[in-house]
């Protein structure tokens, strides 16, 4: 599963070779790190599920990995044991997140998420803990908790930018303590200064100063040309040892019969591509594909020629040089295709109103339908084209469209590479403009370009735009592909096929502990109503003894802030436009297992406070905790084979392990 993905970013670390993901770079530069120390060379290819490690030291990876998923159990304990003074409460929700079987597989492979949520359950331990020590403020303790609150959010959005959804979390707990500390009459406005100062210091600058040093750490490791070079400008590329922009020696000037290839602008936008396959019928004219394609290829090489005669090889010294120059009309040849850049009023593929992008003719002969203005952004009629430098503009002679990539990606017949249109809207953006990268031309000498290498900075903030970019459109459903729904997860109603799908394979399937997952969401509506009738019951003035009063504060603040916590993990989802998978829940599922431990805690004490006498109410206290303990560790037993891995029968015969626990149909064991 996922394994092929960030345990090969695991080598690229080892290895130093630079790639792209969608997600900030700390959770896989740490399961490098563990990969490194534990003897792990970085030379597995992990190229798909299933493939066999053989004498390939996998382990520490995978071990570091279930080391941090275990510390989610001491995380969610405290944190439980902090809010609620319970340490039935806490013990609860330590055995929930013990035998629940989706924690466990989760928490075992080369994934993100417990890395994630490692982060995620030390922020929120390190907040409550510092709400705790609010009675001593400045105190070493209090610093601790808060700067150790700051390190913990710099981690989580350091994994993953759903980190962000704890952010929010801590945030709001902030703004309420400073508005508590605003409304205290007796702190003076210099102290609520000396407030409001460390939290931004503690909060704000020591998680982005972190975060900023990951992205430096990630950028200086990862010197070395990748897979991941054609997401980024030519001027980043040019810093990576083995790219071919890494101290460039190439013509500067674009000439007549030189090869070229073209980047767009727009952050990721890919190289001009082209290949031997054919639009399909009902898709515009069906003629040769033209797409960007973010990865160097040799189908990204094309010839500049006059649009009026052909051009000789560059290589032939008796044919002059004649350099490009800006507002000239040429044509594009594909260099493996000899077909020309071409393009027609019939509509593009994706985006409506642009028009179709092809390539046409043989061996270069076509038609006026292959004739292009090249302009310079800037320059005057004349100008000479600069490799690398000159951003360039290529207007369609015959309807004045103007080429440019929309960023949308093809279907699986357009092998899901970029479109590529020509506009009428004239509108000047990057989408519509494009360098020139690689240039050959044997009769021009070669000169070394001073490229001006972008600062940190600039790095930086192209590396999140394109993060950014590439997120909102590689990560969109893709044709026919089944993708989970956020009002599925906490009903548990599908899981996740780990690996295996026959019975001589090893079967592993993601799916919580059904008893766990159901309680939890049981005492999502619990906590609603003991919150309102708690609530009801003091507007109407009913006198609660202390016992009461004390559990219904518990209930209302210390299950409060889980409760948010479990909304803000949760309700996002519904607004998203991505693919989604079960696991994108997991987070959410710790904060309502530590709102089950507190929920089921009072709920046993508010019944055992209205039995007399007290060893009766302990009694009853005792055999209800023990029940639910129980439920939970007989489901573990039942279940545990979805984590630990099946083999043999499928579930529909009656000799499998896992015979008559398909309960629901949706599940695919």
């Amino acid at each position: 599963w996922d394994e092929t993905h960030f345990g090969k970013m695991g080598s690229y670390y080892i290895n130093r070779t630079f790639f792209f993901d969608v997600h900030p770079p700390l959770g896989k530069m740490l399961i490098g790190l563990a990969g490194y120390l534990s003897g792990y060379d970085g030379t597995f290819p992990f190229q798909k599920p299933g493939d066999r490690y053989e004498q390939h030291n996998y382990m520490g990876m995978r071990g570091f990995c279930a080391f941090l998923g275990s510390c989610l159990v001491p995380l969610a304990y405290l944190t439980v044991l902090e809010l609620s003074k319970s340490l039935p409460a806490a013990l609860l929700t330590a055995f929930i997140l013990i035998f629940d079987t989706g924690c466990i597989t989760l928490s075992q492979y080369i994934l993100l998420d417990p890395i994630l949520m490692f982060f995620l359950m030390g922020a929120v331990l390190s907040m409550v803990k510092c709400n705790s020590c609010a009675d001593r403020p400045f105190s070493a303790s209090w610093w601790f908790w808060m700067s150790l609150t700051g390190v913990n959010l710099a981690g989580a959005m350091g994994v993953k930018f759903v980190g962000l959804f704890v952010v929010l979390l801590v945030g709001l707990n902030t703004m309420y303590d400073l508005w508590d500390l605003l409304g205290n009459l007796s702190l003076s406005l210099v102290m609520f200064g000396k407030h409001l100062l460390a939290r931004v210091l503690c909060l704000i600058l020591l998680p982005l100063a972190l975060y900023t040093a990951m992205f430096a750490v990630h950028f200086t490791v990862l010197n070395k040309s990748g897979p991941g070079d054609g997401f980024f400008s030519s001027a980043f590329q040019s810093q990576l040892i083995g790219n071919n922009l890494h101290n460039i020696s190439v013509p500067e000037h674009v000439a007549y019969g030189s090869v070229v290839t073209m980047k767009n602008l727009r952050m990721a936008g890919g190289y001009l591509h082209s290949h031997w396959h054919l639009y399909p019928e009902g898709i515009g004219a069906r003629q040769q594909q033209v797409t960007a394609y973010l990865h160097k290829d040799l189908n990204n090489l094309w010839i500049i020629k006059k649009h009026d005669s052909d051009t000789a090889d560059p290589s032939d010294p008796s044919i002059p040089v004649e350099f490009v120059r800006h507002g000239d009309i040429i044509r594009l040849e594909h260099k493996e295709t000899s077909r020309n850049l071409h393009s027609h009023q019939h509509e593009a593929p994706l985006t409506r109103k642009h028009f179709q992008v092809t390539a046409y003719g043989i061996n270069g002969t076509g038609d006026s339908n292959d004739f292009w203005r090249i302009e310079v952004v800037g320059r005057k009629s004349g100008k000479l084209i600069r490799v690398l430098r000159s951003q360039v503009r290529l207007t369609h002679v015959a309807t004045g469209c103007v080429l440019g990539s929309s960023g949308k990606i093809l279907p699986k017949w357009g092998w899901e590479q970029l479109e590529v249109t020509c506009t009428p809207y004239l509108k000047e953006t990057p989408n519509s403009l494009w360098n020139f990268e690689d240039h050959i031309n044997s009769k021009l000498p070669n000169i070394s370009l001073d490229v001006l290498k972008p600062s940190f900075a600039e790095i930086l903030l192209e590396s999140h735009m394109v993060m950014i970019q590439v997120g909102n459109t590689a990560l969109k459903p893709k044709d026919n592909e089944v993708t989970s729904k956020p009002w599925h997860w906490p009903i548990n109603y599908q899981g996740l096929r780990f690996s295996g799908v026959n019975e001589t394979d090893y079967r592993v399937y993601l799916l919580g502990n059904p008893v766990i997952w159901w309680l939890n969401l049981v005492t999502i509506g619990l906590y609603l109503l003991l919150t309102v009738s708690t609530a009801v019951a003091l507007k109407r003035g009913v006198q609660l003894t202390s016992e009461l009063k004390e559990l219904s504060r518990v209930v209302l603040r210390g299950g409060g802030q889980i409760m948010l916590g479990w909304l803000l993990h949760y309700l996002p989802f519904f607004m998203m436009g991505r693919v989604l998978y079960f696991h994108h829940y997991f987070p959410a599922m710790l904060f309502s297992s530590m709102l089950t431990g507190i929920t089921w805690d009072t709920l046993l004490k508010f019944c055992a406070a209205f039995l007399s006498p007290s060893t009766t109410a302990r009694k009853v206290y005792g055999a209800g905790f023990l029940a639910l303990v129980l439920l939970i560790i007989y489901s573990f037993y039942l279940f545990h084979p979805l984590s630990y891995g099946i083999i043999g029968p499928m579930a529909s015969d009656p000799s499998s392990p896992m015979a008559g626990l398909r309960w629901m149909d949706s599940w695919e064991f």
